[in-house]
């Protein structure tokens, strides 16, 4: 019998969170030479029990549709051997990056000779939230651990089978290697009201993580009682300025819109340069339409684009995560930028130039947490960014911002050294 079933929902909650608490304590002084076995070794056990991880994921993926699901929601639970691969590789990325634990982040000696070190140490304890997702698991369990913290895992129901097949094997191995226990939890319910209570257990968890649909993320952003580290939606742009290479900026936009539609940093609207338009966005809107892609413009887009819909300002500040882009004719670069600004969800924006001028213009005024300069919004992934994996992309401003990897979990507290010193 499960402790859900033998003890009332908010006690097991509680007693999840107090063994969390208990971990971190543990994973606090814990050597980076354990941590680092223990993601070789559970990359190599992922490899090996693949056929068994697919089994769970295709329990998942037969109940999809009576979840309501979308095709995009259902290719982002969807596991195959190269996804596998890719999250065993994951592991072994974080293993190879620096421990951040323990780094000494300034050190001064004063007048005094008191030696002040301002150290970096984990966060604590880190419950994550997700959906649909079961390759996060193992990346939210790999930056957590070699950070130093506790996670308590709660994703969603629809890849349950697939998130307990990924736990169950972190936690074999991390017995195996001396991890502390309770080190990854995965939660054991699918009750909407677990999430709650853990929400309001503060004296043991120190953030908060919701990873998924906006409504789930503004759910947790309410009820937390710990801070929480978030994005609410990923209403990306890719803006394609007078002097950019246009075939440059054909292949951007439609790797931005295309390459995955389903995730937060898939381009959802696309802003063109008047001097270009009448060039450009009749070869775009073939291509979007060769990909399934429906063009939703104003006047301008519509006149080049006859098979374009007329946008609404809903349609301007809409994450679509599927196959319909939003796009707009603008007179200047100034105009461009007041456009994305009014309507960016502040994740990821891009502008194609060859003008370092305009890309100046544009690095500078654009608030979002990542800005690129000919390159796709598909860039902006802890992975590509060299952090290894990342946990989520945060578009707050305080601790983190952007994809947060191994650093964006942890704090810092200063060691004073001293030989006596007492204050005058």
């Amino acid at each position: 019998m499960s402790v859900i079933e033998t003890q009332d929902l908010k006690t097991y909650c509680q007693l999840v969170a107090q063994r969390a608490r208990t971990a971190s304590c543990a994973l606090a002084t814990l050597r980076g030479s354990t941590k680092i076995e223990w993601l070789r070794r559970s990359a190599a056990r992922l490899r090996e029990q693949t056929a068994a991880i697919l089994e769970a994921n295709e329990l998942d993926i037969a109940a999809a549709p009576g979840y309501g699901l979308t095709d995009a929601q259902t290719d982002r639970l969807r596991l195959d051997e190269a996804r596998i691969e890719d999250i065993a590789s994951g592991l072994e990325d974080v293993a190879a990056l620096p421990d951040p634990v323990g780094e000494v982040i300034e050190s001064s000696v004063r007048p005094n000779g008191l030696n002040v070190q301002k150290v970096r140490v984990p966060l604590g304890v880190i419950f994550f939230v997700y959906e649909s997702r079961p390759n996060v698991t193992a990346d939210a369990a790999a930056l957590c651990v070699k950070s130093g913290n506790a996670v308590i895992l709660r994703g969603g129901k629809e890849a349950a089978h697939s998130s307990r097949a990924i736990v169950d094997i972190l936690t074999e191995v991390g017995a195996e290697v001396g991890l502390p226990a309770d080190a990854v939890q995965l939660v054991s319910t699918t009750d909407r009201d677990a999430v709650g209570h853990f929400l309001s257990l503060n004296q043991y968890i120190d953030l908060a993580i919701p990873r998924g649909g906006e409504s789930l993320i503004r759910r947790v952003a309410t009820e937390a009682t710990m801070p929480v580290m978030k994005h609410f939606s990923g209403n990306c742009h890719v803006y394609v300025d007078a002097a950019a290479d246009l075939d440059m900026a054909h292949d951007i936009v439609i790797n931005s819109k295309c390459h995955r539609m389903g995730v937060c940093n898939a381009t959802e609207s696309l802003v063109v340069h008047a001097l270009i338009a009448a060039e450009l966005l009749p070869r775009l809107a073939a291509s979007l339409a060769d990909n399934g892609v429906e063009i939703r413009g104003d006047e301008q887009v519509r006149e080049l684009v006859p098979s374009a819909v007329e946008a609404t300002d809903e349609d301007y500040a809409t994450e679509f995560l599927g196959p319909i882009i939003s796009a707009c004719v603008a007179g200047s670069l100034d105009e461009a930028i007041e456009h994305i600004n009014r309507y960016s969800s502040q994740h990821t924006e891009s502008i194609v130039t060859d003008s370092i001028e305009a890309a100046g213009q544009f690095t500078a005024r654009i608030d979002s947490s990542a800005v690129m300069v000919n390159a796709s919004t598909r860039f902006n992934d802890g992975s590509q960014f060299g952090l290894g994996a990342e946990i989520g992309i945060s578009t707050d401003k305080f601790h983190a911002r952007g994809p947060c990897g191994l650093t964006e979990l942890t704090s810092y507290k200063y060691l004073v050294f001293g030989e006596g010193q007492v204050r005058q």
